[in-house]
Formats: structure tokens, C-alpha cells, sequence
């Protein structure tokens, strides 16, 4: 038991009848210069009554396949679920002029290229028993295979590769037939392609406790020593500079030189700054302020867990 639909173009009106029918295939666009009409409008009034939808391009093969195939896709807002079909057939005067070689070359691009850039939907194509026998060398027809043999009943195309659509008639509409059991079986297999979670972000990379850097806390170390604190006394110059810093990178407010400040008028200050570091950025800040004193000029020993008045040795 399978279940059944039709293939639309301009030749239908806006709105054909889908009276027992589970899904509609609409051109879309052919070559590089036309665009069906009437493919909005067919597309709408099959979704409004629940049918599975796909849009087709006719080619001209000649032409520049990337051309072609971005064209067509631009011209639809692709929603889950839709299907995206390459109508391949070169029986039209456009076509007739260009080697079943480089048709076939033409079919495998197109389907290769839009599969890449429409990952997330089914990507099938469309062709008659003669071009499958005959100009077909590849097998090659991505997701799906639609194919076309009239005068056979619904189901039986007369081929044995797997296909899935079964375009069994002209007459009076092209009529199609699907091997899969229901209207929600097409549905759930045409999503199938789209995502249903997005794949989970790598974590972010572990930020420094610390708003600054090692590198950072030496540098300013040394130019606060030379250009910033010169009017402290020279036992409390170190000092007063890694705490001048610690202040600014914490509070975006550097403590201003005064002359005579000692470094015990710092303490309560930057004892409250400190308490509000978790102790892995303690850590952090004890190994960088070591490091970054043992290359001052004058060389004080700072306990920053427990600030103290530094000594000279």
C-alpha cells in the first residue's frame, strides 16, 4: 500500500484539486531565466492541506550548474521537511545540443553541489526509464530517486534500482505514486534530514580567575616603579606599585601618589580587595606578584594572603 500525489507547473492553476493526495512536487524554475508563476501559490495551497512539499528546477544544461543551482535555491525561504529535486531530461531544443556526456556531468554536479549547500533537506532526482538505461552511467541521485515511466501501474517503474516516487501517468495530470505507507511516514522521512538538536557547544575555555595576567602584573610593576609611586618612600615603592595595579585592574580606579603614603595607610584597602577573590585567583595573584618582584629593581617580599609591611633584604 502506498500513497499518492502529483507534480505541478505553470500549465495548473493556483489552487489544483488535492482531493486524496499525500504530496505535490512544483517547478520552480527552468535555466537561468524562468520562473514559474504560479510555484507560490501551488506551494502554499499544498502545504495548507497538509501535503508533503518539494520544488524542482529544469535545467539547461549548458549552462553554468553553480549558476543555475544557486538561482533556484534563492528563490525559496527552504522550511524542514522540503524536498529539493533536479527535473533531468534533455529531450527540449536547449538540451539536445549537449552530449549525453555532459549531461550526465551536469546531473552529477548539480545534485553533488546542492546537497552540499542544502545539507539538511532530502535532495533527489527526477528522470524517465530511457535517460536512467541510457544517458545515466553514475547511478549516482543523492537522497532519492523519482522516476518516470508511463503506461505502468502505480509502483511498478520496470527498474531495479530503489526508488522512491513513481510518476505513472501524463494524463490528465502528472500523477505519482510513493511506496511508503502514509502521508506522516513521507513527512517523518523528509525531516529526517533536518536536525532535531543542535549539536552541543564545546565549553568555553577556562578564564584566568584573574582579570590580568602575569605578564601584565610585571609590567606595570616595573612602570609604576619608575614613573608612578617615586614619592613614596623607597622601602614601600614595590609594594605600593602591586597594589596600585591590583586596585586599578579590580576597581578601574587607580589610588592616586601621594607624597608620604606608607604603605600600612594601603593595607585596609587592599585587604578588602583582596577578600573578594576566590581562592584559586589568590593563588594565581601570590605566583604572579613573586615572579614579577623578583625582577624589580628594589626587592621586597609581599605575602599578598596577608598583607604585611614589606621588608628589605
Amino acid at each position: 500500500m502506498g500513497i499518492y500525489g502529483q507534480d505541478w507547473s505553470s500549465y495548473q492553476d493556483d489552487q489544483p484539486d488535492v482531493s486524496g493526495l499525500s504530496f505535490a512536487f512544483v517547478k520552480i524554475t527552468e535555466g537561468l531565466g524562468y520562473t514559474n508563476p504560479r510555484w507560490v501559490a501551488q506551494r502554499d495551497h499544498a502545504k495548507a492541506a497538509g501535503l508533503v512539499w518539494g520544488g524542482y528546477h529544469y535545467p539547461h544544461m549548458a549552462n553554468s550548474v553553480q549558476g543555475e543551482a544557486d538561482r533556484f535555491l534563492a528563490q525559496v525561504a527552504w522550511q524542514p521537511g522540503d524536498l529539493i529535486i533536479l527535473d533531468w531530461e534533455g529531450y527540449d531544443p536547449t538540451n539536445s545540443t549537449v552530449s549525453h556526456a555532459d549531461q550526465l556531468a551536469y546531473k552529477d554536479s548539480w545534485l553533488r553541489y546542492v546537497k552540499t549547500k542544502m545539507p539538511d533537506h532530502p535532495v533527489g532526482l527526477y528522470c524517465n526509464t530511457d535517460y536512467w538505461r541510457n544517458v545515466d552511467t553514475s547511478s549516482y541521485y543523492a537522497d532519492f530517486l523519482w522516476i518516470a515511466t508511463a503506461g505502468r501501474a502505480p509502483g511498478d517503474p520496470g527498474i531495479q534500482a530503489p526508488w522512491l516516487f513513481h510518476q505513472y501517468t501524463d494524463t490528465p495530470v502528472d500523477s505519482d505514486y510513493c511506496h511508503l505507507g502514509s502521508t506522516d511516514e513521507l513527512h517523518s522521512w523528509a525531516l529526517s534530514f533536518t536536525p532535531t538538536t543542535q549539536p552541543t557547544p564545546a565549553p568555553p575555555a577556562e578564564e584566568d580567575p584573574l582579570p590580568f595576567s602575569e605578564q601584565d602584573i610585571r609590567r606595570f610593576i616595573h612602570e609604576e616603579t619608575l614613573n608612578t609611586v617615586t614619592s613614596i618612600p623607597a622601602r614601600d615603592t614595590i609594594a605600593y606599585a602591586v597594589h596600585w595595579w591590583l586596585h586599578k585592574a579590580l576597581t578601574a580606579t587607580p589610588v592616586p601618589a601621594v607624597a608620604g603614603q606608607s604603605w600600612g595607610d594601603l593595607l585596609p584597602e587592599l585587604t578588602a580587595a583582596l577578600s573578594q577573590l576566590p581562592p584559586a585567583a589568590l593563588t594565581q595573584l601570590q605566583t604572579a606578584v613573586t615572579a614579577a618582584i623578583k625582577d624589580a629593581t628594589v626587592h621586597v617580599q609581599v605575602d599578598v594572603t596577608a598583607p604585611t609591611a614589606p621588608t628589605t633584604h
